[in-house]
């Protein structure tokens, strides 16, 4: 005679059934410290491959009635900054007078990437607003901007006198990001 009490499987070992309870657990709390560090971040600051490598090789003609154009040769010997924009950002109007207060104190070279734009419609902006540029050049296609790594308008990059891409600041440049952020490396690179 068998006994049937002896065949009937037993459940899994109690040890493993609490492992079973605590996964999800330790799963829910791994999302919650990813979550709290992403939130952390500064949402402007994005990693740039380009930063401490030379500028990529491209030649703009100019803006119309905003010459000269420029090209990765027209950086080198001198800290500047290459500002991309656009007539149709309304973000670049924040950062605009500053940028014109900046080239009427010849502090940096500023030059102006007019990106995905028509430069009809450049021109018309920049004789709205002011021109805060040393050279301007259109970017009708978006290809340098591609090349530059650009994300979107407005973005500001930091140019040594070797030609090489040192800092990238997304969004429209404020006092405060300038002050604390961009002078002190044009400082620090002159």
């Amino acid at each position: 005679m068998t006994d049937n009490t002896s065949s009937v499987e037993a459940g899994p070992p109690r040890a493993t059934r609490r492992w079973l309870y605590a996964l999800p657990v330790a799963l829910f709390a791994l999302l919650v410290v990813a979550l709290a560090i992403g939130l952390g971040r500064d949402p402007s600051v994005l990693p740039s491959a380009l930063v401490g490598k030379p500028a990529p090789a491209f030649d703009l003609a100019e803006v119309p009635g905003y010459g000269p154009g420029f090209s990765n040769e027209t950086l080198q010997g001198q800290v500047s900054l290459v500002n991309v924009f656009a007539s149709w950002c309304v973000s670049c109007l924040i950062e605009h007078p500053l940028l014109v207060e900046l080239h009427e104190t010849g502090e940096v070279a500023v030059f102006g990437l007019n990106y995905k734009d028509s430069p009809e419609d450049a021109a018309v902006w920049l004789d709205e607003h002011g021109n805060p540029y040393d050279a301007t050049g259109v970017d009708a296609d978006g290809r340098v901007g591609i090349e530059w790594g650009v994300y979107g308008v407005p973005e500001t990059f930091v140019v040594d006198a070797d030609g090489r891409i040192v800092h990238k600041h997304i969004g429209p440049i404020t006092r405060e990001s300038w002050q604390n952020d961009i002078l002190p490396i044009i400082q620090e690179l002159r």
